[in-house]
């Protein structure tokens, strides 16, 4: 169930990065349900991206490079895929995650399953933690890391 909830909230993300016109959350939700999947999904779908958007907004801008090496515990290294934490540990270089952040999307991601995160589930988690953050300040960046452009994300 975990993939195909992420697969809703990653569709949902892409819904709204696309700039479609503003649409009723139960025509979104009829829109979903048409395309096969439960109730049960979509309403644990809207939890998560609930959460983390009425999380506090944090400080402007990119944070400042991170120098130092943070160690990922055994129960972290056997959830997160290499490639996931990987992909965290170059945000986090390029100043797009700073500590909190860094630190909330393991946290979230080790919290929400007992299966190995993926790359792609990863990408994702770290999309909907930024997007809470800010939903205009971080557009670039989204469209970037959704089309795994880095040359136009770091200009």
């Amino acid at each position: 169930m975990r993939e195909r909830v992420l697969a809703i909230v990653n569709l949902i993300t892409q819904y709204f990065l696309e700039e479609h016109e503003p649409t009723s959350e139960s025509d979104l939700v009829e829109e979903l349900l048409a395309v096969g999947f439960e109730a049960d999904e979509i309403d644990a779908a809207f939890s998560w991206m609930e959460d983390q958007t009425l999380r506090p907004p944090q400080a402007d801008g990119l944070a400042a490079p991170v120098l130092s090496h943070r160690v990922f515990s055994p129960e972290e290294q056997r959830i997160l895929s290499g490639e996931a934490r990987g992909f965290l540990i170059r945000l986090r270089g390029l100043g797009i995650l700073d500590e909190e952040l860094f630190e909330e999307i393991i946290h979230k991601s080790v919290e929400m399953s007992d299966e190995e995160v993926s790359f792609r589930e990863i990408k994702t988690i770290a999309i909907l933690a930024l997007f809470a953050r800010s939903q205009h300040q971080w557009r670039h960046e989204f469209d970037c890391l959704l089309e795994d452009d880095w040359s136009r994300l770091l200009n």
